[in-house]
């Protein structure tokens, strides 16, 4: 009896252990892997975070009707998620793309264009301030409804929105501080166990951390950190750096306006020109940084992509300072030693700005050749059309054109002025001499020999006579010299293989024309092998090709052989000029005339 009860009351635990499991069961959820996933799929690649809101949102809808746990349908009663209302994995999502939500619009808010007013930085940090209290929602939920590694997980998350959170508030650095070091260090243990995909990942976001508790340290005093370490800090890529290079953006500006104190004049083609507006000085020393930080020994090792990034934030600071430039001017009023100043300092502008979008489509023109030169078996990037060479080197003559009308006109010209007019002068030529020989490229690829052979040889003349006048010079160009003898000898080689192929077509075109002429027939001949439906009726035989096979349905022969049919005989009709025909007057209409015309005549 006592084995009997023994056995009852073991079986009485195991349903006990098995009702508590289905009571409380354990979620897993993935989170960095989820949201990475996520992100990458829908706008952040790219930096969208319009894009991200919107999944979020639209993904929250989804989940708020498959749990039928919606709000009410005509006036909204809220319904609270609690430890009871968590049954399934889906309640966790729907707190953890909450969250997400309210931060890619914080972020959305922080990517404005001339940034976030005053009002909307209260907006954003009300964002923030959301996206904290729905990640701790999260963190709690998960250490009672998740598994350890799930809670773990959620906790470095709500850790890293609290720290966001207070680093965008500028106050508590070491709270913040706290923070970041908390989902470090979470992350950092992560990284050691799991797939490769997750380790990577782990690793990734502790890279990304690193920055933002650097600054925090740096805030707060313990760390000794130079403003150009947090330059280079900046550079990394990653999402959770954008708040620190928004920060990192604001406290350069602020730099920068201190140092536009001291910045007084423009210096030009051996002009000088006064600088009074606080705004211009900011830009233009806005733009002399990063035209630094693009020609210094670290612009060499930068890609094409960060580079035309750099250039385009160079454009936007010149065109800033412009802006400033012709308010001055219309608020002059009759001040004419002022206007003239401004009037040289935009025009000193102009140039540099002109300078510097020839430089950028040079660099276009050189990811064009490389991709040119490439083999068409090379898989995953397009190969460059001469075509598209020739117009970028249509924009290189326009743009050097404008240059030198620009620094051309007006009255009193420094020789620095003409020196620099007959170099843009020079630049033009060579780029009518590049433009040509990709020119003639397109016609030999379009097989118009005779035309590729003048280009090649109009290209080779007009790299030969820049590259004299080019030589004259005392300061001359090194580098732009080696790519016109470059150009002269393979503009040299290109019209000897042109006339030679030309030459070989024609010996072959009259073979070609005997060979086609002799194949020439009224019936076109039919493969035996193949037979049609139309002459197979009485059999049955698939007239369908396989499906996953591309062919035509042999249905019927299309089109339709040419066959011989009898002509009708031409006859001449040689006695047509000798028949009388009868006259036919006496059935032709007569016209009535009038009653007064009856007794005149």
């Amino acid at each position: 009896m006592a084995k009997v009860s023994d056995a009852s009351a073991m079986d009485i635990d195991e349903k006990k252990s098995q009702n508590s499991d289905q009571i409380h069961p354990k979620f897993s959820i993935n989170v960095l892997q989820l949201l990475k996933s996520a992100q990458m799929q829908h706008g952040l690649r790219h930096g969208d975070y319009t894009r991200y809101r919107r999944y979020c949102t639209a993904r929250l809808r989804r989940l708020y009707k498959s749990l039928k746990f919606t709000h009410g349908r005509g006036k909204y009663v809220k319904r609270a998620i609690t430890e009871s209302t968590v049954t399934e994995v889906r309640f966790l999502h729907l707190i953890l793309y909450t969250a997400e939500r309210a931060w890619s619009h914080a972020m959305e808010k922080r990517q404005l264009p001339d940034g976030p007013n005053a009002r909307q930085h209260i907006y954003l940090i009300g964002r923030l301030r959301k996206a904290a209290k729905w990640a701790t929602l999260f963190a709690q939920l998960c250490a009672i409804k998740g598994d350890s590694r799930t809670s773990l997980e959620a906790e470095a998350y709500a850790s890293y929105m609290k720290g966001n959170l207070l680093f965008e508030q500028d106050q508590n650095w070491d709270t913040a501080l706290m923070n970041f070091k908390n989902a470090r260090a979470v992350y950092e243990e992560l990284g050691k166990y799991g797939d490769l995909e997750n380790q990577v990942l782990c690793r990734e976001r502790v890279e990304e951390l690193e920055p933002s508790i650097r600054y925090c340290l740096h805030k707060v005093g313990e760390s000794n950190i130079a403003t150009s370490e947090l330059l280079d800090i900046g550079k990394m890529e990653g999402h959770a750096l954008d708040l620190f290079r928004a920060k990192l953006e604001a406290v350069m500006a602020e730099a920068r306006s201190q140092q536009a104190a001291s910045m007084t004049d423009f210096h030009w083609l051996g002009h000088r020109f006064p600088i009074s507006n606080p705004k211009t000085r900011v830009s233009i020393l806005k733009a002399q940084e990063l035209e630094k930080d693009l020609n210094g020994a670290a612009g060499d090792s930068l890609l094409a992509e960060k580079k035309l990034v750099i250039f385009d934030k160079i454009f936007a600071a010149y065109h800033d300072a412009r802006s400033c430039i012709r308010t001055d001017l219309v608020t002059a009023g009759n001040a004419e030693n002022v206007k003239d100043d401004l009037n040289g300092l935009d025009k000193a502008v102009s140039a540099v700005l002109g300078q510097r979008t020839i430089e950028r489509n040079q660099l276009l023109v050189k990811v064009a050749k490389s991709k040119f030169t490439r083999h068409r078996d090379d898989k995953g990037e397009k190969v460059t059309k001469p075509e598209e060479l020739v117009r970028l080197y249509d924009l290189l003559i326009q743009n050097t054109t404008d240059l030198s009308d620009l620094v051309s006109s007006g009255r009193d010209r420094k020789p620095e002025e003409v020196a620099f007019a007959e170099e843009c002068a020079l630049k033009g030529s060579a780029f009518r001499a590049e433009r040509c020989f990709y020119l003639a490229k397109s016609y030999s690829l379009a097989g118009k020999r005779s035309e590729a052979y003048e280009l090649y040889c109009r290209a080779r003349s007009l790299a030969d006579n820049t590259l004299q006048k080019l030589q004259t010079m005392n300061n001359a160009d090194k580098a732009l010299a080696q790519e016109l003898k470059m150009l002269y000898n393979n503009c040299r080689s290109s019209s000897c293989i042109e006339h030679a192929a030309g030459i070989m077509e024609e010996e072959k075109t009259p073979e070609k024309l005997a060979k086609g002429i002799s194949t020439i027939s009224l019936t076109e001949a039919v493969k035996k092998s193949e037979k049609f439906l139309l002459e197979n009726l009485d059999a049955y035989e698939s007239a369908v090709n396989d499906p996953n096979v591309k062919g035509v349905p042999r249905i019927d022969v299309f089109p339709p052989a040419f066959q011989a049919i009898p002509r009708n005989p031409i006859v001449l009709d040689i006695a047509f000029n000798s028949i009388e025909f009868p006259s036919l007057e006496s059935r032709m209409k007569k016209d009535r005339k009038g009653f007064i015309s009856r007794f005149w005549g």
